[in-house]
């Protein structure tokens, strides 16, 4: 029997599917749907009435101060979910990327796949539909063979003993008005930086409100006498527990180190509650200086290489763009 491919724009008609990644899964969607600017799109194929994999991508929507001043954006993390481990994985991603390709590209100024665990998986079926790669960086920190209070530097160890004898608090967020307090914070730090995205507030709540069997997220906050000065968010996924944002108040609140403060609450966690991996997204390029990178290294992490591929609407740029990175 052939495959056969469906696709969900809205939450109330998507199935329950199997699966263990948070990345490809209905909560997310729900969340996706919910949030302001975000359009989720789940792909799935079926063998007969059997789902044997799935995909789920989202096209945001980001408004900049100079043009073009709206731009649509795909976004994909990892490939997709194979739900049946006999299938022919190559064959049947080659299948749903060209069937996603087509059905965004005319909506999506670029299309961008990250977060790679398998750099080399797809390369095919990715140069058969017109995508270009460019070289990433991972960082993450093993939780299983070592506390990570072996793992930190000397002088990480020293900040970290430096805030809790001034009197800094980290916790997980309880309050609606935690969550908007951070997250207001959060917006003012990413809003300085104009190549970084940022959620609308809704996001972080319906993260908080998705009533699923195993926990998907934890909002970490700073707090130095009850002002929020820092915080970090965690999404879980497949035992390996993901930072998907960190910000802090450095210059104001600089010897109380905040920043430091966020990613290591959310460290001990994943720690604390049995995660295998400790994961950080947005970790830059090999080829340029990224400060962030710098600061997360000292905390224990091993870095490896990985790739983003990359679409854009127009033709004669993704030509362009091909023969500079390949």
């Amino acid at each position: 029997m052939p495959i056969r491919f469906s696709t969900y724009t809205r939450g109330t008609n998507v199935p329950d599917l199997p699966g263990n990644s948070l990345f490809h899964s209905t909560a997310l969607f729900r969340v996706y749907e919910k949030t302001s600017g975000y359009r989720p799109i789940m792909l799935v194929a079926y063998d007969g009435d059997r789902p044997i994999a799935k995909m789920l991508a989202v096209i945001r929507k980001s408004v900049r101060w100079f043009p073009p001043s709206v731009i649509h954006r795909c976004v994909i993390y990892e490939t997709c979910e194979f739900l049946d481990e006999q299938v022919d994985k190559n064959k049947l991603f080659s299948d749903m990327l060209n069937h996603l390709t087509k059905d965004v590209v005319s909506h999506s100024f670029l299309i961008e796949f990250r977060d790679l665990k398998q750099p080399l998986f797809g390369y095919k079926a990715f140069r058969e539909n017109g995508y270009f790669p460019i070289r990433w960086m991972r960082v993450y920190n093993s939780l299983h063979s070592k506390k990570p209070e072996e793992r930190l530097s000397p002088s990480r160890k020293r900040q970290i003993s430096k805030a809790l004898k001034a009197g800094v608090i980290t916790k997980v967020a309880e309050t609606e008005e935690e969550v908007t307090e951070f997250v207001h914070m959060l917006k003012m730090n990413y809003s300085s930086k104009l190549l970084k995205h940022f959620p609308d507030l809704s996001f972080f709540k319906e993260l908080g409100n998705q009533k699923v069997s195993q926990e998907i997220q934890k909002l970490f906050i700073v707090k130095y006498k009850e002002k929020i000065i820092g915080g970090s968010v965690c999404l879980f996924s497949s035992g390996t527990s993901y930072l998907l944002f960190s910000g802090a108040l450095r210059k104001r609140y600089k010897y109380y180190y905040p920043g430091v403060m966020a990613v290591w609450s959310a460290i001990k966690y994943a720690h604390e509650h049995g995660y295998q991996h400790f994961e950080f997204m947005y970790v830059g390029v090999p080829f340029r200086h990224y400060g962030f990178r710098e600061f997360i290294l000292r905390f224990g992490g091993k870095q490896s290489s990985t790739r983003r591929w990359y679409k854009f609407r127009w033709q004669w740029l993704n030509k362009i763009l091909t023969k500079f990175y390949i």
